[in-house]
């Protein structure tokens, strides 16, 4: 197939120049120059340009996010403030609630004391009663058989008067010991009348369940305290950090402005390579352009024998229905026409390498900016994880849609010169120019050969 096109005649390639005058030429060839330096600054600022606004769109998400989160801040703090004062109204309920029960505490510790009061008396009542028990059971004695019987009840009397007075004497000692309990507990939860009267005696002269409830009062108070400081200090925060985003806002409008314009400068760097190019006379893009031009016909005239014995049908040669390619980064993608581009393309790319040491590839690509095949020297398979290395090395099967991809794609001029940085992963750019051809097949635009060479 290769031998076959040899013998062709190159379709639609521009004709060699007449010469020039010696000055003219010059003076052409010094413009194409500063052109191409022109580009290639343009170039340059725009992708600058384009990595601060791609950095500065990271730092608003990240200010927009923060905002957020500080925004839920405020949000828990409004909550901590809510809770607080339900904390201290709960504490003031809980003080008012003990005091109550140390009042009914003392009306506890005053029914105690008369249980105690009325013990004692039963305790001296038995007492006597034993002891007239007593003096009866004597007389009962000298009374001699006629007082037995009433010995027998006077000595009954005496026992059950003594039992009456242990029994006595046992709930005094039960009552006591109560009483001090009481008493004790009265001390813990109730608030002494000296100091209600007595501000100076302060915390001192609280019970402990009073000190701790104080405590709890003042803890809560303190968090409430903070709470509200830091509120404040998140209201700062959340002023200043709507300034920056809105400076970061008008950093991106100026960085698109800027974008705009470095646009323009690029694009007029373009057109003047491209009028000094076909003014006839040779420049230091020109052999390029030729390549280009060569090898979009060469290409051209496979696709057609392809499609004329019938190795390709249209449909499939046109094929836009790309299939993803699982687990690729970046994303690779199969179409209907890559066996046959693998089987064609490589011949006509891999020669035109050796067009010059500046050459930096050589590809065919479809109307979309898909690369079916790459030289071989970037078709390797992708290494699982290293977004980087694939990015570099592994750039077949791949849509590249960028601006000068997509631009090179669907060029139909004789040729279209283009500067721009080709991406090669990791914070890697290298600024380049790249000249386009179309290729045409039947009549039908099919895509285009790009041609790729440093400065």
């Amino acid at each position: 197939m290769f031998a076959l096109l040899k013998n062709r005649k190159p379709a639609a390639v521009a004709p060699a120049p007449a010469p020039a005058a010696p000055d003219l030429r010059d003076a052409v060839l010094a413009i194409s120059r500063q052109a191409s330096r022109l580009g290639h600054d343009a170039a340059e600022v725009r992708g600058l340009i384009e990595d601060t606004a791609r950095i500065s769109q990271q730092q608003a998400s990240a200010v927009q996010a923060l905002a957020g989160q500080v925004t839920e801040v405020q949000r828990a703090q409004g909550g901590i403030a809510d809770t607080t004062t339900e904390s201290l109204k709960a504490v003031e309920r809980a003080r008012e609630a003990v005091a109550m029960v140390g009042a009914e505490v003392s009306g506890i510790v005053e029914t105690l004391k008369q249980v105690a009061a009325a013990a004692g008396q039963i305790t001296q009542i038995a007492l006597q009663t034993r002891l007239v028990a007593f003096n009866a059971s004597v007389e009962a004695g000298r009374a001699g058989e006629a007082g037995r019987g009433f010995g027998v009840v006077a000595g009954a009397v005496k026992d059950l008067s003594a039992q009456v007075e242990a029994s006595s004497k046992a709930i005094m000692s039960t009552v006591a010991e109560l009483n001090s309990r009481v008493g004790a507990l009265a001390l813990e939860i109730q608030l002494p009348n000296d100091a209600q009267t007595d501000p100076a005696k302060g915390d001192a002269a609280k019970g402990a369940f009073h000190r701790a409830l104080a405590e709890v009062q003042d803890g809560v108070g303190r968090i409430s305290v903070a709470a509200e400081q830091s509120r404040g200090i998140c209201d700062g925060l959340s002023g200043q950090m709507g300034a920056i985003e809105r400076e970061m806002q008008r950093s991106g409008q100026s960085l698109t402005t800027a974008n705009t314009r470095s646009e323009a400068f690029l694009k007029v760097s373009e057109t003047l390579i491209e009028v000094v190019a076909g003014c006839g006379v040779d420049t230091d893009d020109t052999p390029y352009i030729r390549g280009a031009q060569e090898a979009a016909s060469q290409i051209t005239q496979l696709l057609e024998d392809a499609l004329r014995t019938q190795a390709i049908s249209e449909a499939d040669l046109f094929d836009e229905a790309y299939q993803s390619l699982p687990g690729t980064n970046p994303a690779q993608h199969t179409a209907r026409f890559v066996a046959l581009a693998d089987r064609l393309f490589p011949q006509v790319q891999e020669r035109l390498l050796g067009l010059s040491d500046k050459v930096v590839y050589c590809i065919s690509v479809d109307r979309n900016g898909y690369v079916a095949t790459h030289n071989k020297q970037y078709c390797h398979a992708q290494r699982s994880g290293d977004v980087t290395w694939n990015t570099a090395n592994s750039r077949y099967r791949r849509i590249f849609n960028d601006r000068t991809g997509l631009a090179s794609a669907r060029n139909t001029r004789p040729f279209l010169l283009q500067t721009y940085r080709r991406d090669m992963g990791g914070g890697n750019f290298v600024v380049m120019k790249e000249v386009a051809a179309p290729v045409v097949v039947n009549g039908r635009h099919w895509g285009g050969v790009r041609l790729a060479f440093r400065f």
